[in-house]
C-alpha cells in the first residue's frame, strides 16, 4: 500500500553539506553529527549511514532509544554513539554494555552510571556537563568539587570522555554577551578540572551555530546538527558567515523534499464557501485540487489560507482550513491538472521551489520544529 506522501532525501546534498563542514572546521576538530528527533525529521536509518560513508565517526542523540536504532545501522565498530539527554534507569546497563557515551548532568545518573559499571565490570564512558548560563542541564559551580571527588574515588568505573556544555543561542547577536560569558566560563572550569587531577579526553560546546560564528568554541570536537540537513541555524549565522567570506556561494544543499499527488479535481461556483466553515469565499468560478495531506501529516494547520505548493510547475495558493488528512489547492486557470499529478509541499517543481524557510515562516514554526514535526511513519526514500 502506499502512503499519501513522501519525503525524498538526496544523498548528494548530504554528501556535499558534510564535506563543506568538515572543509572549514579542518581536520582538527571531530565532527559529531546530531542525529536526534529522528535525524531532525530525515530518518535515521536513512541518514546515518551516508554520513559514516562520509567519514563521520560520532553520532550524538537524546536518547537511549535514538541510541539503539543508530547502533542498529552502524557499519564501523570504531563509530561512537553519545547521549546527550534522557537514559531511563532500566535503560543505563544496555548503554553502558554497548560502548555508548553518555552526558552525566547531576547526582543521580553519576551514582548510577558507577552502580552499573561496579556490577558490570565494564567502564562507563562520560560525559561531564557542566552549567554555564543555559540553565538547563549542567553540574553548577559549587558541586564541581564533589564531582571531582566522585571522578576520583571511581576512576575504576568511569572513563572521562569529554568536558561539554551547551550554549544559550548562539545563533543571535543578542546572546553575544551571554555566549562570550559562557566561553569564558567553560574555559576556566576545564582549567579548574585539569589542575584537580582530572583531564576530560575531549573538550565539546559548539553546536552549528556557535561552530560558525564562535571559532574559538570548536574545541576537539563540535556537535552539528541543522546544516548537515542543508540549513543555516538562523539568517544572521548565514550573513555572519559570508560577511567573513566575502565571495563564498552558499555550498549549503537542502536535503529533504516533501511530496504527495492530487487525490482529486472539482469545481465549485461562486458564491460557495469551501472547506470547513466560512474562511474562504469562491468569489468566482474556481477549480481546485485535493490533496491526501493535512496537519496529522505535519502540514500545519496555520497555513490554512496562506499556504503554497507546486502544481505542473506553478505556484498554488492552500485555500480553505487544513483538514486532518487532507488540503485544498486553487488550480484555477492550470490546464490539465488530473488525480495523481505531482504536488510539492517542500522542494522544486520545474523552475520553482519551495523551501523550509518559507514553509516555516508562513507557518509560524522553526525550521527545526517544522522538520522534527513531520511524521516518522511517514516513508523516506534516498534519491541521488
Amino acid at each position: 500500500m502506499k502512503q499519501t506522501s513522501i519525503i525524498e532525501i538526496s544523498k548528494s546534498a548530504i554528501i556535499n553539506n558534510i564535506g563543506f563542514i568538515k572543509e572549514t572546521l579542518g581536520e582538527n576538530v571531530r565532527v559529531s553529527s546530531v542525529v536526534k528527533a529522528n535525524a531532525y525529521g530525515h530518518g535515521v536509518e536513512n541518514f546515518v549511514p551516508i554520513a559514516e560513508s562520509c567519514g563521520i565517526d560520532h553520532f550524538s542523540v537524546f536518547s537511549a532509544m535514538e541510541a539503539f536504532r543508530v547502533k542498529q545501522v552502524l557499519k564501523q565498530p570504531t563509530t561512537d554513539v553519545m547521549i546527550m539527554g534522557h537514559i531511563g534507569a532500566d535503560e543505563i546497563e544496555w548503554v553502558i554494555q554497548n560502548g555508548v557515551e553518555f552526558f552525566v548532568f547531576n547526582f543521580c545518573r553519576l551514582q548510577l552510571a558507577v552502580k552499573v559499571a561496579e556490577e558490570l565490570g565494564i567502564k562507563a564512558k562520560i560525559h561531564i556537563e557542566i552549567e554555564t548560563g543555559l540553565n538547563r542541564t549542567g553540574f553548577e559551580r559549587e558541586e564541581l568539587k564533589q564531582v571531582i571527588s566522585l571522578l576520583k574515588t571511581y576512576s575504576a568505573n568511569l572513563t572521562i570522555k569529554g568536558l561539554c556544555t551547551h550554549y544559550a543561542g548562539a545563533e543571535s547577536i543578542a546572546n553575544h554577551v551571554r555566549v562570550q560569558r559562557q566561553i569564558s566560563k567553560f574555559n576556566k572550569t576545564y582549567k579548574w578540572f585539569v589542575k584537580n587531577g582530572i583531564t576530560p579526553e575531549i573538550r565539546h560546546t559548539a553546536c552549528s551555530a556557535a561552530a560558525f560564528t564562535y571559532e574559538n568554541t570548536r574545541m576537539d570536537m563540535v556537535r552539528i546538527g541543522i546544516m548537515q540537513y542543508g540549513f543555516w541555524s538562523t539568517d544572521e549565522t548565514r550573513i555572519h558567515y559570508f560577511h567573513k567570506h566575502k565571495g563564498q556561494l552558499d555550498r549549503l544543499e537542502r536535503v529533504m523534499s516533501w511530496k504527495s499527488t492530487v487525490m482529486s479535481v472539482k469545481t465549485v461556483k461562486t458564491g460557495e464557501f469551501i472547506s470547513y466553515g466560512t474562511t474562504f469565499l469562491a468569489q468566482e468560478d474556481k477549480k481546485i485540487a485535493i490533496v491526501p495531506v493535512g496537519y496529522s501529516h505535519g502540514f500545519s494547520r496555520t497555513l490554512s489560507n496562506q499556504g503554497r505548493v507546486l502544481v505542473r510547475g506553478r505556484r498554488c495558493a492552500v485555500i480553505g482550513l487544513i483538514n486532518m488528512n487532507m488540503l485544498i489547492v486553487d488550480v484555477t486557470g492550470i490546464d490539465s491538472v488530473k488525480y495523481g499529478d505531482e504536488v510539492v509541499m517542500i522542494g522544486r517543481q520545474g523552475k520553482l521551489s519551495i523551501s523550509v524557510h518559507s514553509f516555516s515562516q508562513l507557518s509560524d514554526q522553526l525550521n527545526y520544529e517544522l522538520l522534527t514535526r513531520l511524521p516518522s511513519d511517514t516513508k523516506r526514500k534516498i534519491v541521488k
